[in-house]
């Protein structure tokens, strides 16, 4: 069997995907698809039709045709069984069968193609393999993806940790009335939010030389003596341009954007030997009306070793868990004595853990509708008036265990109505009008801040200000597990280890 061509064409014999297996002009395969419908006999029910060159073999597919161009000589059977296979996998990558969906997805039934024929011939293979060929899962890129993700929440942690110090900094100068290391030397009154947000952001990315960045101030005049702040000056006139254009700008008064900046951080110091991450995310979906439709939390503890005689050790976990999570250990993990006395030890009492590679050794997961679970919950109540709308939205800490940081509550806001009116607020605001989006940011929220509001009129419906969507991060554990203790295998002595802490949200949205 020699196949010339795989193409799926309408039943005008218009190409919409075509793969051609042997070498052929784009000429070549549109005359032989268009002159494809003029060829089969209405009334009679055929799977090929035959020319002098080649023969044509086909089924239909609803409003399309998948049809196979093979040379005359080729094994009928074999290009039939052929066919029905390319007809079962194009349902694969297409939920309809519509020319649109067809043109969405061509590459992806080109590769399958590829998989299925090569170089005119039929590969021994069935639509599972196909599948698994196709998708090119990779674990080490997998472990790679998180690996990075972890990197980066910890930059941006530091990097929200350093903005609130220079914050405070700034604030402590001004109540003194002194001048403040890092923040000019002309007064508060000269000095645009975009000078601060500059400044900042040259901290953090030169820490170790805070007084260089000290003098991004605007002169107000020409002066040699200004000379340090032409670099200053340079950044600020950019970074008024961004925000021209609607672009994220650090503010100092909530120190709540992650730049770019955040990357350029030192990983976080004081790790020890054995390092420990207990990580969380949660994603969760709440409906306007009120009702939890999901909540998921996913956790992981991560073991890192990085000395070779601490790998023989023991983690004792303390579980005060009362929400119900499924607890899973890794198969190297001693089971019974997990589940007996909540410690993390390995089977083989004589092996060590992997030096300086993070392993995942618990992991747990808490899936729920119950309402009660819900960590922060939000009710956004939008009342049609005579301008418009006017928009109650607010907060309620029901986890009171949990401290949550850098809350930001995303509205949407309807597009070409202008800036929204605010009207009684608890934290601050931003309009971001190149994304029509509201942004309540709020620092903190735990159970001395755990309720507040916003209130704001708009033009729009009801409708329009939903869906919304929230991010924090939390040094918490949200299902209160706690790990108390790391000691040798041998002789039960504590060993000193780091750990970090953290709770993310991956999906939290009111629809």
């Amino acid at each position: 069997m020699v196949l010339l061509a795989a193409a799926v064409c309408t039943k005008a014999g218009k190409a919409i995907v075509s793969r051609q297996f042997v070498e052929m002009t784009r000429t070549r395969i549109e005359g032989l698809l268009a002159a494809f419908p003029k060829l089969m006999n209405t009334g009679k029910q055929h799977t090929f039709v035959e020319t002098e060159s080649v023969r044509y073999v086909y089924q239909p597919l609803e409003k399309l045709y998948m049809v196979l161009i093979t040379t005359k000589n080729s094994n009928i059977l074999e290009d039939l069984e052929t066919l029905r296979l390319f007809s079962r996998v194009i349902p694969e990558y297409c939920r309809v069968l519509e020319e649109s969906e067809i043109s969405e997805h061509c590459f992806d039934l080109i590769f399958a193609f590829d998989e299925i024929v090569a170089l005119g011939y039929r590969e021994n293979v069935n639509l599972a393999q196909i599948r698994t060929f196709t998708e090119m899962d990779s674990h080490e890129e997998k472990v790679f993806r998180a690996v990075r993700e972890t990197q980066e929440r910890e930059a941006k942690a530091e990097m929200r940790r350093k903005a609130k110090e220079l914050q405070q900094a700034r604030r402590d100068a001004e109540r003194s009335g002194k001048k403040s290391p890092g923040f000019g030397g002309f007064g508060s009154s000269g000095m645009s939010s975009s000078n601060s947000a500059t400044i900042i952001t040259d901290a953090l990315i030169e820490p170790e030389k805070p007084k260089v960045t000290a003098a991004p101030a605007r002169p107000s005049g020409p002066s040699k003596a200004l000379k340090l702040g032409a670099r200053g000056k340079e950044v600020d006139d950019f970074v008024d341009k961004l925000k021209s254009e609607g672009e994220n700008i650090i503010l100092p008064s909530s120190g709540k954007r992650a730049s770019e900046a955040s990357k350029a951080l030192p990983p976080p110091v004081n790790v020890e030997s054995v390092h420990m991450r207990l990580e969380e995310k949660i994603s969760l979906t709440c409906g306007r009306d009120g009702g939890l439709q999901n909540m998921e939390l996913l956790g992981m503890i991560t073991l890192r070793v990085s000395d070779e005689k601490n790998g023989r050790i023991r983690v004792h976990i303390n579980n005060n868990d009362k929400k119900g999570i499924q607890l899973q250990t890794h198969p190297n993990v001693d089971k019974k004595l997990f589940t007996a006395d909540s410690v993390i030890g390995l089977k083989n009492t004589d092996k060590s853990f992997p030096l300086n590679n993070d392993v995942g050794v618990l992991k747990w997961r808490l899936q729920s509708t119950d309402e009660s679970l819900i960590p922060l919950t939000i009710n956004c109540w939008p009342s049609e008036s005579s301008t418009g709308c006017d928009v109650n939205i607010e907060y309620e800490l029901q986890e009171e265990g949990l401290e949550l940081n850098d809350v930001i509550i995303a509205i949407p806001i309807p597009s070409g109505v202008g800036a929204p009116v605010i009207g009684d607020l608890d934290g601050e605001y931003r309009h971001d009008s190149r994304r029509n989006i509201l942004e309540w940011s709020l620092p903190v929220i735990d159970v001395k801040n755990k309720t507040g509001s916003l209130e704001f009129s708009v033009a729009g419906q009801p409708s329009d200000f939903f869906p919304v969507n929230v991010s924090f991060v939390s040094k918490s554990s949200y299902c209160d597990m706690q790990i108390t203790k790391v000691s040798q295998v041998d002789g039960d002595s504590p060993v000193r280890y780091s750990l970090e802490t953290s709770l993310v949200v991956d999906k939290y949205e009111i629809l």
